[in-house]
């Protein structure tokens, strides 16, 4: 199991202050939490892809490629790629190259964003959304595994002859995860490419995510790729922990509250019984966690937390990390158990790379 954090970057005042941080201090209490999640024992640091206030990770290469120079054992990622609204040569550009300098510690999750401006931005049209990700992603394949390409499709301008540079370490693509909340067209593209399908349940029961887990791990097994129980699954879940549980409820509640996403909804109470909002003490989050079976239907191999938006100061984010470093080494132990051997786990260069290797050698 992979555990880690994963954010979008919102630039938010704090409600008990009034405070918002500036971008500066947003961009660089962003690079400290990557680099204490190292330090505390996480496996992964994610970031989001957005082009609109309040939200600062534009770039997301940028972010992980600073990143990726000040860690060595981290594994970097997105939590959004917007495979609609870039073009599929510079995401292929982009990635190998920070794939290079952080000598393969880098996977990306494709989404289609949850910001409907952005389309007209970059040219597209929101109504092409399905379209895009399934065109788009299709060439981005492509380029990562052929040294040169032909190619025409509608949204972009034909390729001929076309070589992107620089190619992947070591002839090996980043993995790729494909993020949705509810659109089974991205979990179907994601089993009929063999990839791995994040579903981001955050605000979603645990009957809906499981249906789209679900229909993910039975195409999967569908186009051949092996067992439903061996397709690769990731989730999310939100994290605000205290030593006592009521101080962790009565800490989060205004930044709950006040949220645009969770405030004049549900009540805290209601959505933390319903959804994967886990607010609580050290054992009680655990707790929910090693649920997470169930939303998944079965074991998979990456968990992700965010722990850092709505608002909340630096340092309580701070504390956050530090005690996911403690309930990280828990709740790895704990899914273990159990666990059977033909599931695999998380991919990785190392595990691509010798994947590749040893089919070239029954090949020969």
């Amino acid at each position: 199991m992979q555990v880690g954090i994963f954010g979008v970057g919102d630039v938010v005042a704090d409600p008990v202050t009034g405070r918002p941080p500036t971008e500066h201090e947003r961009i660089k209490a962003v690079l400290e939490y990557a680099q204490l999640a190292e330090d505390v024992g996480l496996d992964v640091f994610a970031i989001g892809e957005h082009h609109n206030p309040p939200f600062i990770p534009s770039s997301p290469t940028t972010i992980l490629g600073y990143v990726a120079a000040r860690t060595s054992r981290l594994q970097l990622s997105t939590s959004t790629t917007l495979i609609t609204t870039n073009d599929p040569v510079k995401i292929a550009e982009d990635y190998a190259m920070l794939q290079h300098l952080a000598d393969g510690r880098v996977d990306l999750m494709m989404g289609r964003g949850n910001t409907g401006p952005v389309y007209p931005w970059f040219g597209q049209d929101i109504r092409d959304g399905i379209a895009l990700a399934v065109e788009n992603y299709a060439l981005l394949r492509r380029l990562w595994r052929e040294d040169v390409v032909d190619w025409e499709g509608k949204f972009r301008t034909p390729l001929q002859g076309f070589t992107s540079t620089p190619r992947p370490l070591d002839d090996v693509p980043p993995f790729v995860w494909h993020g949705s909340i509810r659109s089974p067209e991205i979990a179907e593209q994601a089993a009929y490419y063999g990839d791995g399908f994040f579903h981001n349940n955050l605000f979603w029961p645990k009957r809906h995510v499981r249906q789209m887990i679900e229909l993910y791990r039975r195409r999967f097994e569908h186009y051949g790729h092996g067992p439903a129980d061996q397709a690769i699954v990731g989730l999310a879940a939100q994290l605000y922990v205290r030593k006592n549980s009521q101080d962790a409820i009565n800490e989060f509640r205004p930044y709950y509250d006040a949220s645009p996403v969770y405030g004049g909804g549900p009540s805290l109470e209601q959505t933390s019984q319903d959804t994967a909002l886990l607010v609580g003490s050290p054992d009680q989050v655990i707790e929910r966690i090693l649920q997470f079976r169930e939303y998944a239907a079965g074991d998979y191999q990456r968990q992700l937390f965010n722990v850092d938006g709505l608002g909340i100061p630096h340092k309580a984010v701070l504390e956050q990390i530090e005690q996911l470093g403690e309930i990280a080494a828990v709740i790895r132990k704990e899914f273990a158990v159990g666990r059977p051997e033909h599931v695999p786990d998380a991919p990785t260069h190392a595990s691509l790379k010798a994947a590749k290797e040893l089919s070239a050698e029954a090949a020969r």
